[in-house]
């Protein structure tokens, strides 16, 4: 009877009806951070005069050694610093700024050798971590760059029966610290929290419920094992009588 589960301990989003609308008030963008790794093309109205701001692609390798034929960009290793080498304009630091302002900042230091530059930055590296009680846990790559927690749940096929939903732990590494916090996804509060929009590289924990860590104290191939006990106590009866 104790681990029997109720719909409060289940059900999402219980008291959302006691809203008429919720507004975001997160414009989400993402903070560039030590070990992003990014794609950043540059281009103008004259495309020769942008060919220097942009390294090489280069062909990657297929499984027999011979080129794939697809061309890849090559990438931009954010350093511990948050420092990136750019060409023509050297050293950059971007690490700490959202991409938006890492466009401008970009933008800017161009301006000075090209007229009117479009600088477009993505994360190749953007991913999260789902672990714990969900069906599929494990590493995502987002391509978009932007991702909720409801989503990156979706991802790994959502929480089992045994996972609470209650206390969601949200592991995120800012400023290089670790902070964390635990989001209740059965309340409407949730929809509002700062975490709502992950980041890049933030680890969600599903803790399992009190019935899930009982039973793991149990031998779950106790039934197979009394399965065959019966049996051979059975055929002992018979070939003894």
């Amino acid at each position: 009877m104790g681990s029997c589960a109720s719909k409060k301990d289940i059900v999402y989003f219980q008291d959302i009806e006691e809203i008429d609308k919720l507004a975001s008030q997160v414009i989400y963008d993402p903070v560039l951070q030590p070990d992003d790794l990014l794609t950043i093309m540059v281009s103008a109205f004259d495309t020769e005069t942008a060919i220097p701001f942009n390294l090489p692609a280069v062909a990657y390798m297929g499984t027999d050694g011979n080129a794939a034929g697809r061309a890849q960009y090559q990438t931009y290793l954010v350093d511990n610093e948050g420092e990136i080498e750019f060409p023509v304009i050297g050293t950059v630091k971007l690490g700490g700024l959202t991409r938006r302002e890492a466009v401008v900042l970009l933008k800017n230091r161009i301006s000075h050798y090209i007229k009117d530059p479009i600088v477009n930055i993505r994360i190749m590296n953007y991913k999260v971590t789902v672990l714990g009680e969900v069906a599929r846990p494990g590493s995502y790559t987002i391509p978009n760059e932007r991702i909720t927690i409801p989503e990156a749940l979706g991802l790994a096929g959502d929480l089992t029966v045994y996972g609470k939903r209650d206390n969601i732990l949200i592991i995120r590494d800012k400023n290089g610290e670790k902070t964390y916090t635990r989001v209740d996804m059965t309340r409407k509060d949730m929809l509002e929290s700062p975490y709502y929009y992950l980041q890049q590289n933030d680890v969600i924990y599903v803790e399992p419920n009190k019935a899930q860590v009982q039973s793991s104290t149990y031998n779950r191939n106790a039934s197979v094992v009394i399965s065959i006990a019966s049996v051979v106590i059975a055929l002992i009866s018979v070939l003894t009588r």
